[in-house]
């Protein structure tokens, strides 16, 4: 185990495109914190899809050169546990070059084995809450506003994925919760605290900074949202709470981000309504947000919400459920309403649209204390968090051999 001055060394499993979008993303900015922080770091992706930083060891399971094994052709779930039989085989021929092992769901089950009988730490990585609650709560507002998940959405249940999670869950040493509402689910599961271990995401200041705001500006109050228009993230609430607003009268409501179709089918009188504007896919996200009073995000379920933290340091500022990351504090930098709660969304919005001064003070709070929720900050706590999963896992071993040696006297 690293002691002292000498860098942690980590085995990072990620069995997809590290570098691509959404928890690809998260994953590479992750790896990049990790490594501005100090750690060594032998990165295991499906597939480098973007550069790290060259202290970064990289050593790809399902690419060789520029031939990739297809994920959809073998299928997601054979890919992902290819990648988990690989990576456990590197183990162990690594086992004493390896410090703590960092895996992500859905093929991390083989390798947390091999880490357990080689005496490793391991972290599990939970980038949403526990997965039956999500597929129950998803599934319950589905039903409720009649509208149906096809087979292939990720919230649709499926019996063999949360059996396989619910597996990985209680291999690993530790799970990595980015979220209070996180850890809420699994102890509400039953798991002990002492297995949650509390991290945070970040945003890339590079990216998502802020604009000068003048006096006198007459671009309309605008609120935003960006992101996988669906059931999960609650657009519905977000309608329903703006029209009921009057910001709906000389605002705009603009909403960036793939509809399942079914879903728009059903808000389709919503959104239609002249104020608000539907723009699809966008790769200018942080430009929309600097150009934005607004953020909201009603979600019925989250991990942390990425996009919470992107919006205060782009200077808008995030009106959020309690499912979204707890880095937003009601009435310091953002306001939070009761997951579903309509009519507290539509005071929220209300409240900043009629008070300027709110509204100026709350982006300033969020400007603020950008500086501490940026990815090279979410890189140092977890590099702590990884000293302390291997001090655990040293503790309890010397415990584990102190109780051996008396029982043998």
């Amino acid at each position: 185990m690293s002691t002292g001055e000498n860098p942690i060394r980590v085995l990072y499993s990620f069995p997809h495109k590290l570098g691509a979008d959404r928890i690809c993303y998260t994953a590479w900015q992750q790896v990049n914190g990790l490594a501005a922080a100090g750690a060594d770091i032998l990165a295991c992706p499906g597939v480098l899809h973007r550069p790290v930083p060259p202290s970064v060891r990289v050593w790809p399971t399902l690419a060789w050169g520029k031939l990739r094994i297809p994920y959809k052709v073998i299928g997601t779930m054979r890919a992902l546990a290819l990648h988990d039989h690989i990576v456990a085989r590197r183990l162990e021929k690594l086992k004493d070059q390896v410090d703590i092992v960092h895996t992500w769901p859905d093929a991390a089950r083989e390798t947390l084995k091999t880490a357990a009988r080689l005496g490793i730490p391991t972290v599990l990585e939970r980038p949403n809450a526990h997965t039956r609650y999500a597929y129950e709560a998803v599934q319950r507002e589905a039903k409720r506003l009649g509208v149906i998940l096809p087979p292939d959405n990720e919230y649709a249940f499926k019996t063999d994925v949360l059996q396989k999670e619910e597996e990985e869950y209680r291999l690993t040493d530790y799970l990595l919760c980015p979220s209070d509402f996180t850890i809420r689910t699994f102890l509400d599961y039953g798991f002990p605290r002492e297995k949650l271990l509390k991290h945070q995401y970040g945003f890339d200041e590079q990216a998502c900074h802020p604009e000068k705001r003048r006096d006198g500006d007459s671009r309309p109050f605008t609120m935003l949202f960006a992101g996988d228009c669906a059931v999960r993230k609650g657009v519905h609430f977000a309608l329903e709470a703006w029209l009921q607003s009057p910001a709906h009268r000389t605002g705009k409501f603009l909403i960036a981000g793939g509809f399942l179709p079914a879903y728009r089918e059903r808000l389709s009188s919503m959104l239609s309504h002249p104020s608000v504007e539907v723009l699809g896919y966008r790769n200018d996200v942080p430009e929309l947000m600097r150009n934005s009073d607004i953020f909201v995000l009603p979600s019925i379920e989250e991990g942390f919400g990425l996009v919470c933290v992107e919006a205060m340091g782009s200077g808008s500022v995030p009106l959020v459920s309690e499912a979204c990351t707890d880095l937003c504090k009601h009435l310091e930098n953002a306001l939070v309403h009761p997951i579903g709660d309509v009519n507290a969304l539509r005071e929220h919005i209300t409240m900043l649209y009629e008070d300027r001064e709110s509204l100026a003070r709350l982006r300033a709070a969020g400007l603020k204390c950008a500086p501490t929720l940026t990815w090279t900050a979410a890189g140092v706590r977890l590099l702590d968090l990884y000293r302390t999963a291997i001090a655990a896992k040293k503790n309890g071993l010397t415990e584990s051999l102190s109780k051996l040696s008396e029982a043998v006297k």
